[in-house]
């Protein structure tokens, strides 16, 4: 089978670490990186890999598959550019990830090392997983969320789009996180969280409103 040939969007430390999880999947092969902030970078390599300027994707791409390695949940906009060129966005599952099989992973998403998904979770379209973050059954996270390293994300949640659930963090079973939402490091979520909102603390409380994700 031939090697998917993956461009990693993002040039920063964690597009290193998107690097380190695809070379321990079989078939992936990672030809490339890309920049669209600082052009200069360019003149550049990571890893010993090229740099490509994004704009110039139509010249380089071809045959290519790309994810986001931007923690942000503002990467959408990375990631329109890129489909905007049309190059399709791949899925990547490290080998010591576990995702049930009646579960659904959506395009562009990555699950690090240690990461557990159980039974008929529906992940949506570029997440990032960090290492042993856990998600447990029937919960929905919606598209651009960052699940960052050792959250415990309960079963029957509804976590909306572009929310960042940071470090160590806990949602108990049976809430909603509305699109948006930062849910601080360490925080324990014992009750729905509103859109735009950031909470932190044991338990959770709003600190801030109308916010835009992180």
């Amino acid at each position: 089978m031939e090697a998917r040939k993956l461009l990693i969007c993002g040039t920063r430390t964690y597009a290193e670490e998107i690097s380190d999880v695809a070379s321990d999947i079989p078939g992936v092969e990672v030809v490339g990186f890309v920049e669209n902030w600082e052009r200069d970078r360019c003149k550049d390599t990571l890893e010993g890999l090229p740099i490509h300027w994004v704009d110039d994707l139509p010249k380089v791409a071809k045959g290519c598959v790309a994810v986001c390695a931007l923690m942000t949940t503002h990467r959408s906009k990375f990631t329109a550019q890129v489909d905007a060129y049309g190059v399709p966005f791949t899925t990547l599952i490290h080998p010591a990830a576990i995702v049930s099989k009646r579960s659904v992973v959506g395009e562009g998403t990555v699950v690090a090392q240690g990461s557990i998904i159980g039974s008929h979770a529906r992940i949506g379209r570029h997440v990032l997983f960090g290492r042993g973050a856990l998600v447990g059954h029937h919960t929905h996270i919606g598209d651009f969320c960052s699940v960052i390293t050792g959250c415990n994300i309960a079963g029957n949640n509804r976590i909306g789009d572009a929310c960042y659930i940071s470090m160590g963090s806990i949602i108990i079973n049976n809430l909603n996180v509305g699109a948006q939402s930062v849910i601080g490091a360490g925080a324990v979520v014992v009750k729905d969280v509103p859109a735009r909102s950031q909470v932190v603390g044991v338990p959770a409380r709003v600190v801030k409103e109308n916010i835009d994700g992180k």
